[in-house]
């Protein structure tokens, strides 16, 4: 009897030991990662994957950001593990100017930059001599020269790259239209509202974060087949992590771009996981 009782008892503390270390393992199996972002839309679509993310594992932290300097210097001083919040040509300017290696680990969807103005209700009625705000971003003025050179008001020089392109590229303005660009981006609704300028053109962002509908409220907005793409970024190499690759699945999901759609009504456009 004491024999099958000390038996009893070992099996007893197996069966316990063994219960404990697959709870150990199944713990294991979660990954923590910190993305960076803007709080409108980029932070909003992160929450709105968080269960999915949950239960693939990945414990999805978020860190909001009020502008687009720090988020970059956090994701290569490893303060982050990705960030979302820009496009490529802002990317590689990014990296350009700060020696930096950072890489996309894909496109997720499209926040159209608009013109806005109180004053005229068509692109093409600017006066002759009016003045356009447009932010510091050197990254956004190919999108900006864009929508006023497919309204006709402007020509570029021959060989322009968009994706680099300044002000500077003009070649023909034939309504003298002065374009104004030191400003930040997230101040740029606040001028509109102040009817600062004849026009004012602001990141879809920034628009829907003070209460602007891009789609409704902007005289024009850049068309929908842009190469400015909101992306995930991260160190290179790290666009193969699984936590990122499941990061991305969930962002690029069927259900995660009807909830954009829904949510944003046209402002932000998912892009196609196709």
């Amino acid at each position: 009897m004491r024999k099958k009782g000390i038996l009893g008892l070992l099996a007893i503390a197996a069966t316990a030991f063994l219960l404990v270390g697959c709870g150990k393992s199944s713990s294991s199996k979660t990954t923590t990662i910190t993305v960076g972002a803007s709080a409108v839309p980029h932070a909003q679509i992160l929450k709105h994957i968080q269960p999915e993310l949950k239960k693939e594992g990945v414990n999805l932290k978020i860190k909001v950001f009020q502008d687009y300097v720090l988020p970059n210097k956090a994701l290569a001083s490893k303060e982050l593990d990705a960030n979302y919040f820009q496009h490529i040509p802002f990317l590689d300017n990014w990296n350009k100017e700060n020696h930096g290696t950072l890489v996309s680990a894909g496109a997720v969807h499209l926040e159209p930059i608009g013109v806005y103005s109180k004053k005229v209700k068509n692109l093409k009625d600017l006066k002759d001599g009016a003045t356009v705000l447009v932010s510091s971003n050197v990254a956004d003025y190919g999108r900006v020269l864009t929508i006023f050179k497919d309204a006709g008001l402007i020509t570029l020089k021959k060989g322009t790259k968009l994706t680099a392109a300044s002000f500077d590229d003009i070649k023909t303005n034939k309504k003298h239209l002065k374009f104004k660009h030191s400003y930040e981006a997230k101040l740029m609704p606040q001028f509109y509202k102040n009817n600062e300028g004849d026009a004012v053109v602001i990141n879809a962002n920034y628009a829907v974060q003070a209460g602007l509908n891009p789609s409704k409220d902007a005289i024009t907005l850049e068309k929908s087949d842009s190469p400015y793409a909101n992306i995930i970024a991260v160190r290179k190499g790290d666009q193969n992590k699984p936590a990122i690759k499941k990061l991305m699945k969930a962002l690029r999901s069927k259900s995660t771009q009807t909830w954009i759609k829904k949510k944003y009504k046209g402002a932000i456009l998912p892009v196609s996981s196709n």
